[in-house]
């Protein structure tokens, strides 16, 4: 029997001009100064429309990989992010004695990452948080989709989504748009990337 591995997807929330935390983000004000408004959204998560639907998909997820920084930014999830499926975190090092709890752990190698989230999750969609994961997976041709949610502010300033990219050319493909109060929920396919940017 064959058994189709579900897509690696990016699901973050994200201003207009490209920033998904306001300035000085940190333990305290983990989304920044005024970060909180791309997370207004969330007040329809509840609803039978499209937001409902898109924060619905979210616990059917089967593994999450986060970047380091977005993981102690939200207080380790307590060990369990949703429904106790694995969490790989990727962080350039590991200190001795530091132990994530729950079903947390750290790997340094981001397609050993992949590969062990791909596998647990089976048939199921693995969901990636934080900027610098997927950077990191977008460097490494590694990521299938992203669900970014656009939401209808510039920021002026924080943490960009897609800095550190500058050498590469990644193309995409829309694949879903659902349109609801203050966000558009945008899926894109990742079908091509090269370090082309001419």
């Amino acid at each position: 029997m064959t058994t189709t591995n579900g897509p690696v997807r990016l699901d973050m929330s994200m201003s207009l001009d490209g920033y998904v935390a306001g300035p000085d983000d940190r333990p305290g004000q983990e989304l920044g100064a005024g970060g909180f408004r791309l997370f207004n959204w969330l007040d329809d998560r509840q609803s039978t429309g499209p937001t409902g639907q898109v924060y619905r998909e979210t616990p059917a997820t089967g593994a999450v990989i986060s970047g380091r920084r977005t993981f102690e930014l939200a207080g380790r999830w307590n060990g369990d992010h949703h429904d106790g499926v694995p969490i790989f975190v990727l962080t350039h090092r590991v200190e001795k004695g530091d132990i994530p709890p729950g079903s947390a752990r750290f790997v340094t190698d981001v397609e050993e990452c992949v590969h062990e989230a791909r596998t647990v999750a089976s048939d199921r969609a693995v969901l990636v948080h934080g900027a610098g994961a997927a950077q990191a997976l977008l460097l490494a041709v590694l990521l299938d989709e992203m669900e970014i949610h656009l939401v209808q502010v510039l920021l002026g300033g924080g943490r960009r989504l897609f800095d550190g990219l500058e050498s590469r050319r990644i193309e995409l493909e829309l694949v879903r748009r659902l349109d609801d109060r203050d966000v558009t929920h945008l899926r894109y396919q990742v079908v091509g990337s090269g370090d082309d940017t001419r």
